[in-house]
């Protein structure tokens, strides 16, 4: 698994310029309008709830961006990531904005060793565990830093979604990914990334699939209780060439809209507190 892992690891450093580039993530708009959110977290916010004061850990958090916004609306915050990068780009958009956060820079699977506990609210974003091996060893991870009575919430792509085949020009959903989980990880090279035009030297990146049950089950197992599961039909990028924009987000065109899930959302708790 090392390979795969320090690849991507060097696949996830390169995107780090792209995203913060003026046509990445929208970074000196975070830092200059005080009113300005992510979409992601606009968007997650309704269901998670009031954080004014609680102490929010933010898993994968990449360069960071979410989990300031998360320390706007009032979180004592803290995030994480594998990606030495990444982690140098959100101090730095932290040093501009007066918020105080915390980066650490860590994989998933030694963030208990690595981030000081426990924490109100452990959020995971958009995009994040399509890149882990092991779910099981995850969400026991992250239950561990949460604390008795804290919450959990995940909003990431559908595995329904990521089976099918993403360079149709035509409206017709076919499968050709797996769905359940497999343990060699699919290879998906790319110049660029998914949002801002840096070019990727390493360009290899790794995926596993991971089904729905496998997600919850993961969860469940790491002795969180389940308090929603939601299915969307958006997305904050463009995964297929017959997507449409609507109101800043991604959707399928209506006639093939209510045929698959685009996303999903589950916010649990550790019980106790």
């Amino acid at each position: 698994m090392d390979e795969y892992l320090d690849a991507n690891r060097r696949n996830w450093d390169d995107r780090v310029d792209g995203h913060m580039a003026p046509d990445g993530y929208a970074v000196d708009e975070l830092v200059n309008n005080p009113d300005h959110l992510t979409d992601v977290v606009c968007f997650d916010a309704e269901r998670l709830g009031p954080v004014d004061g609680l102490r929010l850990l933010h898993a994968q958090c990449h360069i960071g961006t979410d989990t300031l916004s998360w320390g706007r609306l009032g979180a004592t915050v803290t995030g994480f990531d594998f990606s030495p990068k990444a982690i140098e780009a959100a101090r730095s958009i932290a040093d501009r904005m007066p918020i105080g956060a915390t980066f650490i820079e860590s994989d998933v699977a030694s963030a208990d060793q690595n981030v000081e506990g426990p924490f109100d609210i452990v959020y995971t974003s958009v995009g994040a565990i399509c890149w882990l091996p092991d779910l099981h060893g995850w969400a026991q991870v992250l239950a561990g830093l949460l604390a008795p009575g804290g919450r959990f919430y995940i909003r990431d792509t559908h595995p329904a979604l990521l089976a099918l085949d993403d360079e149709r020009s035509d409206d017709a959903i076919v499968t050709i990914y797996p769905y359940f989980h497999e343990p060699t990880p699919m290879n998906f090279p790319d110049e660029q990334s998914y949002l801002g035009s840096a070019t990727l030297t390493h360009r290899d990146a790794y995926e596993w699939s991971h089904p729905l049950s496998e997600i919850v089950n993961s969860l469940l197992d790491a002795g969180l209780v389940l308090d929603r599961l939601d299915e969307h039909q958006h997305l904050d990028w463009k995964m297929f060439p017959n997507m449409i924009a609507e109101g800043g987000r991604w959707y399928l065109p209506p006639e093939i809209r209510n045929r698959v899930p685009t996303q999903f959302s589950i916010l649990a708790h550790k019980p106790g507190g």
